[in-house]
């Protein structure tokens, strides 16, 4: 069995460390503690996870190959981000309705079904497993243990890079102890979430 091992992990590095809607669900929960970062971790893993199986099952390629399944993915994960991205600009006090509100004691079950959704409903992490794993399989072995493999090294890595970046966000947190540099970090988040919330509708 012949992966091609090179440009996989290369790709893969290259998704992995570039930011997206996961990496702002992390370091933002993170930021609010580091048990809340752990939790956004977990869920973003366990998202990665259930990519992985349909990717390794050929649900995925099932959706892709039809336009209408995937044109609701899309919307839905579009629709999921601006509004994420509306409820953090409006905790900042950015909202069209004006005023600030008191921040609410965060939920651990909340943040942990929050980034499992931010992950699920992001048809590019989808796209990434049907268009990475193919290309490193070798087409003369069986596919199955392949993939199971690949995507298996998939997960591993960004769980991995999650390892790195919750700890780190403590000082992060330090940083957002003026509320008033809190504000300005929530309002990037916010930004940025709206931000990929068009990517992928345009894309």
């Amino acid at each position: 069995m012949h992966i091609a091992w090179g440009s996989f992990l290369l790709a893969l590095l290259v998704i992995v460390l570039v930011p997206g809607p996961d990496f702002v669900m992390v370091t933002r929960s993170a930021a609010n503690g580091r048990k809340y970062g752990w939790l956004a971790a977990a869920g973003i893993v366990c998202g990665l996870c259930l990519h992985a199986t349909a990717a390794s099952l050929g649900l995925s390629a099932l959706v892709v190959a039809v336009p209408a399944a995937l044109f609701v993915v899309k919307a839905l994960g579009v629709a999921y981000l601006v509004w994420m991205g509306l409820q953090v600009l409006r905790k900042s006090g950015k909202a069209p309705s004006g005023g600030e509100e008191p921040n609410a004691p965060l939920s651990g079950r909340s943040v942990f079904v929050r980034a499992l959704l931010t992950d699920l409903l992001n048809p590019k992490v989808m796209l990434t497993f049907l268009t990475l794993l193919p290309q490193a399989m070798d087409p003369a072995a069986a596919p199955m243990p392949q993939a199971v493999l690949l995507s298996g090294v998939a997960v591993g890595a960004f769980a991995a890079w999650w390892l790195v970046v919750v700890p780190s966000v403590g000082k992060l947190a330090e940083l957002l102890a003026s509320p008033r540099r809190q504000k300005v970090f929530e309002r990037c988040c916010g930004t940025a979430l709206l931000a990929m919330a068009t990517s992928i509708a345009v894309g």
